[in-house]
C-alpha cells in the first residue's frame, strides 16, 4: 500500500471533526483519509482530479483564523490542520473512524460563494 502514497518521512497530526489522527506528510488530503481508512476510501466514488467535488472539505491551518472550503484531492495535509465538515461521500467512507463524530456533525460543507456563477 505504500506506493500509493507520496514519500514521507513523519506522520502529522491532523484534526477531523473533533478526532486526531496522524497521517504522512506531503500527501493529499484524500490520500491522509486513505491512509487512514484503506478499507474504504478506495471505494468511494472519488474521481482524484477534481472533477466530481465529492472530496470537498471546510479546512482550517494551524495559521488560518477560519475555515474554507477546499478539495481534499487538490490540497496537501499540513500539521494543525482542522477538518469540520466533510461532503456527505467523505463521512460514509469514514464512518466507522470517526465514530459518533460522522453522524453529529454530517452538516453540508459549507460553499464557496466567491466562485458561484
Amino acid at each position: 500500500m505504500s506506493d500509493i502514497f507520496r514519500p514521507y518521512e513523519k506522520l502529522v497530526e491532523i484534526s477531523i471533526m473533533g478526532k486526531t489522527f496522524l497521517v504522512p506528510e506531503r500527501n493529499s488530503l484524500l490520500r491522509a483519509f486513505q491512509f487512514i481508512s484503506p478499507e474504504t476510501i478506495p471505494y468511494g466514488r472519488f474521481c482524484w482530479n477534481q472533477d466530481c467535488q465529492y472530496c470537498k472539505v471546510n479546512c482550517q491551518l494551524s495559521d488560518e483564523d477560519q475555515s474554507r472550503p477546499i478539495l481534499s484531492c487538490k490540497f496537501l495535509v499540513s500539521e494543525g490542520m482542522t477538518i469540520s465538515n466533510l461532503a456527505p461521500e467523505l463521512i460514509g467512507c469514514l464512518r466507522t473512524k470517526l465514530g459518533a463524530a460522522a453522524t453529529a456533525n454530517a452538516s453540508p460543507v459549507e460553499e464557496d460563494k466567491s466562485s458561484a456563477v
